[in-house]
């Protein structure tokens, strides 16, 4: 038992309730474990790779694994850590990225022991009269308490009526497959225990949560997001994804290491204590993005694009496929070049930045920095900063 919770654990961030998964385990029997996924972006990145790596655990310890497509969740649209409201997708848009969806998961999850299935099966059919049943089930004291929620109301921003029904609907998707373990990311924490409270009322066994850190992007900063540029998505041309993933910082890697390899526990201590030891973190680095391109595209297409980057690297060259990274700015004046050189991962700290921006080591679009109050402006324009004749990074700054 130590060893199956471990497994479970690793990575994770809270385990709700430990001692309820204990008796679920106990039964010895394949437990229901599901985590669902809105289809509001046509293609998957690493960012939703955690939780799929997750539901992979669950399946190598013998387990049952659903894959739940909100088709119509999505139509609502999340509101978990937004402020303001979001716009609904129309149906079509939702099925179109449902389709990839499903064409990319089996990369990861093991397809003859997944069942893919889509939410809009038991709302369809729910009716009006089943929603007034189910928004009855749950208070708007109770909505107010989820944080995003309470920030946006003491600010007096707008919440539309329909945002609170999105994590009734979440929960009733536990009621509906009658899950035994729902997974989230951290930012889901609310609705996941929507879901154990739906299921007491309908008189089931209450769902244990495991909730997932939520991936840092490229940027370093905010949550990876295909809104801000910051991503790495799982069906990009490997040459592409391989520089990006060369991108992070060396601090980084080991998050994405933690959260993204398949490697045991064991090995990845030992990769700690060869750079502990002077190994250069940068082959370490290399190591990661060939195990992630090779799971997505293959051992030859991973070996083509190490020697892709190798090359580019050597000659100095800027890559002609370079991401680009969108930074959030304060107000219209933009943002600085050193905190731009930081988000972007390409310095440990500002204060570095501008000890290489005083050392005439700094560029933008070629040209030499010369002044560390310079800003990089707001606009659909993007920069590339360049440090030495290696490092680079594609930046478009927004205003937040």
């Amino acid at each position: 038992m130590d060893s199956v919770l471990r497994h479970i654990r690793r990575g994770s961030e809270e385990l709700l309730i430990e001692a309820e998964l204990v008796e679920k385990l106990k039964e010895n029997r394949p437990l229901r474990v599901k985590a669902g996924f809105d289809p509001t972006a046509p293609d998957l990145h690493l960012g939703h790779t955690v939780l799929l790596n997750k539901l992979r655990h669950f399946q190598e310890l013998g387990h049952e694994v659903f894959f739940l497509i909100g088709d119509f969740t999505g139509m609502i649209g999340d509101p978990s850590g937004k402020n303001a409201t979001r716009p609904p997708l129309s149906r079509e848009q939702i099925q179109e990225n449902a389709r990839t969806y499903q064409e990319q998961v089996f990369k990861i999850l093991d397809a003859e022991k997944t069942r893919v299935v889509l939410n809009s099966a038991w709302f369809d059919t729910l009716g009006a009269a089943g929603m007034i049943r189910l928004a009855a089930r749950h208070t708007v004291a109770r909505m107010l308490e989820r944080d995003d929620f309470a920030k946006r109301y003491g600010k007096g921003q707008p919440i539309a009526i329909h945002e609170f029904l999105y994590p009734l609907c979440q929960g009733y998707d536990s009621v509906a497959l009658k899950a035994d373990v729902e997974l989230g990311g951290t930012d889901q924490k609310f609705n996941l225990l929507v879901g154990r409270e739906l299921q007491k009322h309908e008189g089931l066994s209450p769902q244990c949560v495991l909730t997932m850190p939520l991936l840092v992007g490229l940027d370093g900063v905010n949550k990876m997001s295909k809104s801000l540029g910051n991503y790495v998505g799982i069906d990009e041309p490997p040459e592409e994804m391989f520089g990006k993933l060369m991108s992070i910082s060396d601090t980084l890697m080991w998050r994405y290491y933690e959260l993204l390899s398949f490697r045991s526990e064991a090995e990845l201590a030992a990769l700690r204590r060869s750079v502990e030891e002077g190994a250069n973190p940068r082959g370490v680095k290399a190591a990661l993005a060939r195990e992630l391109v090779a799971r997505f595209h293959g051992q030859t297409a991973s070996a083509r694009a190490e020697e892709t980057f190798a090359a580019r690297f050597r000659e100095g060259q800027i890559p002609d496929d370079l991401p680009e990274i969108a930074l959030a700015a304060e107000g219209a004046d933009g943002l600085s070049v050193a905190q731009a050189l930081k988000q972007a991962g390409l310095v440990p700290s500002t204060s570095e930045a501008i000890r290489l921006i005083r050392q005439g080591g700094v560029k933008a679009d070629g040209e030499k920095i010369t002044e560390p109050q310079g800003r990089l402006p707001v606009g659909e324009k993007s920069v590339i900063l360049q440090i030495g004749k290696r490092r680079f990074a594609r930046i478009r700054v927004f205003v937040r």
